[in-house]
């Protein structure tokens, strides 16, 4: 497992107390009454780009991958700055007997491991600090460690070019004030911008406040 300190004031906020309610309270809730994109969207959308060599970026509670992931046999790699998201998730998939690293995910990684057909960051860009051409640095980082043709897939909260009721304005701005949230400045546009810019096949689908996309590594 590689150390390195964390770089975001949104990934403190992960401890043991906040993860005992993160499924029921942000996936359950949230997600439904505020965000106005239900979970089950974000597990379609996980299970409909997974391959069976895959990382997993920002790895939360571990959520999808223990609810999304059905064979067996595959190869699962966790990537995450918080011990404690490592430790939640890696148990919880421990039947796939997962790969663990601990790095800091806006510097240059220096993972020791192979290659892997899909990289999965859900729920991270808004955590992370900066606009989103700052916070793209990460796929950069992380497209050395997909093959060609392999995908990049995810989503994230936006504050820009999607609809946001009351509660939605409130908590968001709340989050941001807190630093829970960075994405005061994340737009719709911006995020193809940078995923443009660096894949192709690029796909971006927005429910509520939420984008979903996905990108393949590829000639341009």
């Amino acid at each position: 497992m590689k150390h390195s300190q964390t770089t975001h004031a949104g990934q403190s906020t992960y401890t043991k107390s906040v993860q005992s309610i993160y499924d029921f309270w942000e996936l359950g809730i949230l997600n439904t009454l505020v965000w106005r994109c239900p979970t089950k969207h974000l597990r379609y959308h996980f299970r409909k780009h997974v391959t069976l060599n895959h990382l997993d970026v920002g790895v939360g509670t571990g959520y999808f991958l223990d609810n999304c992931l059905l064979e067996q046999k595959r190869r699962l790699a966790l990537l995450d700055s918080n011990n404690t998201n490592l430790e939640k998730a890696a148990e919880r998939v421990k039947r796939f007997k997962p790969e663990v690293y601990q790095a800091n995910i806006l510097a240059p990684l220096h993972l020791p491991c192979k290659k892997f057909d899909s990289i999965s960051i859900n729920y991270l860009f808004h955590c992370l600090t900066g606009s989103i051409k700052e916070k793209a640095v990460i796929l950069d980082s992380l497209s050395e460690y997909l093959h060609d043709g392999g995908k990049i897939f995810g989503s994230t909260i936006l504050s820009h070019g999607v609809r946001q009721n009351f509660a939605a304005q409130k908590l968001m701005a709340y989050y941001n004030r807190k630093g829970i949230f960075s994405n005061t400045r994340d737009h719709r546009s911006g995020l193809r911008d940078e995923l443009e810019s660096r894949f192709t096949n690029v796909e971006i689908e927005v429910k509520g406040c939420v984008a979903l996309f996905s990108a393949r590594k590829g000639e341009r």
